[in-house]
């Protein structure tokens, strides 16, 4: 094991160490003694733009197939220690990546770190059918429930879809397709742990009341001798235009509460400071209930019940400025859509306001400042510099690149992308009582009837 940095001052007095075995996995510490409790977060370099079509969903059913068992620790096992030791854990899936964490009693961190290993070493010992199966129902039940099955569900794979061309590698969500998840094999599964779940394809972060020489000596005795795979496949690239060129719109009819405007606006990579300008217009225009869309819409025209706008940050791909409003009543979609035009144009031409840029920058550094505060927040964001931009020193100081973006920088952005050529729309429209069907009319249903028919 090489330490490849040393700590070094940065915001707010946190550091970070970082180091890497012989194997390719790279080790960031941060040291917090103010309670005890240690954060242990694992980013792999993989997530659903890594997929092919045919093929989706795969990075997000390996993010279920982690928790069902390794050699040393079967079934449901790793759930049942780590909450038994008092911890608490989890695992996500992103188009760019996908984690692992826990965050337990600092006594207990040596458990952490031996779990985590195992699964990485060892889960294909004990990867077969039934597991393939039952973690294949559960993801499309998740599929069900959080996208096809609620209002406005859709809305986030259809805009995706929308916004990036088909072939490009975010242009499906990491939900993956119902047919896609059907047609996934056992050998599908293994090949993708061969090439992904590998130590040099890994960032492991620990944060929190930890000894550090302990800690990376517990790193290597578990994680050392897992073997490094060189066979990984580039993510396609990602780059594409500016700007869209055109509108492009999609109107969606179901049973939804009310008709709904959302549109994604293409804007810059994360990682730059246009980014960062895009993140402070979309502040000013949609952050909370003190933004100019909000204020317009809800409290001067009450033509809206809900409007935001905040940004999709992503590295590998344009990133996306989202904007979401539910109309209020029987307001119609229009009306709401040329409010959401003039008050962007305006901004294009005048930009914020001192005030407008104190407060949103201000927001924006507390939202840092959230995700720092704690041990697992730190723990991740230093695994997301690391895996997405090569430095997890950059986590520390993210900050400061907001508040040193320029007013006329952030009005430029916005007259450059949020422009109406600029974005993919979907509007929203809620089926008549004619298109949604008779109601039920009899007295006598079950209670499952009655819960699945709402």
């Amino acid at each position: 094991m090489g330490d490849t940095a040393t700590a070094r001052a940065a915001s707010g007095g946190l550091t970070a160490t970082e180091h890497r075995l012989a194997n390719g996995l790279r080790v960031v510490l941060s040291e917090d003694h103010l309670t005890p409790v240690a954060a242990v977060c694992l980013w792999y370099d993989v997530g659903s733009r890594h997929e092919v079509k045919g093929r989706t969903g795969l990075a997000h059913l390996f993010e279920h197939l982690m928790f069902q068992g390794s050699a040393q620790v079967k079934g449901n096992g790793h759930f049942e220690l780590v909450q038994g030791a008092g911890g608490s854990l989890n695992g996500t899936t992103s188009f760019e990546r996908t984690n692992y964490f826990e965050t337990m009693p600092a006594h207990q961190l040596e458990l952490a770190l031996w779990l985590e290993a195992d699964r990485m070493g060892t889960l294909l010992t004990a990867l077969d059918d039934e597991s393939m199966e039952n973690q294949r129902d559960v993801v499309k039940n998740e599929r069900r429930q959080r996208y096809d099955n609620v209002p406005y569900g859709t809305a986030f794979e259809k805009l995706t879809a929308l916004a990036y061309p088909e072939g490009h590698p975010y242009h499906h969500t990491p939900i993956g397709s119902m047919a896609d998840l059907d047609a996934a094999t056992l050998e599908d599964a293994r090949e993708f742990f061969r090439t992904y779940y590998a130590p040099n394809n890994a960032v492991l972060s620990v944060v929190g009341d930890i000894d550090p020489g302990q800690t990376l000596a517990w790193i290597e005795k578990y994680f050392g001798s897992i073997p490094g795979h060189e066979g990984k496949r580039p993510p396609r690239d990602g780059s594409l235009p500016d700007t869209i060129g055109s509108e492009l719109r999609e109107v969606v009819r179901e049973e939804v509460p009310a008709r709904a405007l959302m549109a994604a606006y293409r804007l810059p990579e994360d990682g730059t400071r246009a980014a960062d300008a895009a993140d402070v217009a979309l502040t000013v225009l949609g952050g909370g209930e003190s933004s100019r869309l909000y204020n317009r819409l809800v409290r001067r025209d009450r033509s809206a019940v809900a409007a935001g706008f905040g940004l999709l940050r992503l590295a590998g791909a344009p990133s996306l400025g989202w904007l979401d409003v539910k109309a209020s009543g029987d307001v119609e979609i229009p009306v709401i859509e040329t409010a959401v035009d003039e008050e962007l144009a305006r901004f294009a031409a005048e930009g914020p306001t001192a005030e407008e840029m104190e407060r949103a920058q201000a927001q924006l550094e507390r939202e840092w400042l959230d995700r720092l505060g704690t041990v697992a927040g730190r723990a991740d964001e230093l695994c997301r510099y690391a895996v997405l931009f090569g430095d997890p020193q950059l986590a520390l100081t993210a900050v400061g690149r907001v508040l040193d973006v320029t007013a006329d920088e952030v009005r430029q952005a916005a007259a450059e992308r949020l422009r109406p050529d600029n974005r993919a729309v979907l509007v929203y429209e809620p089926l008549t009582a004619e298109e949604a069907g008779p109601a039920d009319q009899t007295d006598t249903a079950t209670g499952e009837e009655a819960a699945a028919s709402e």
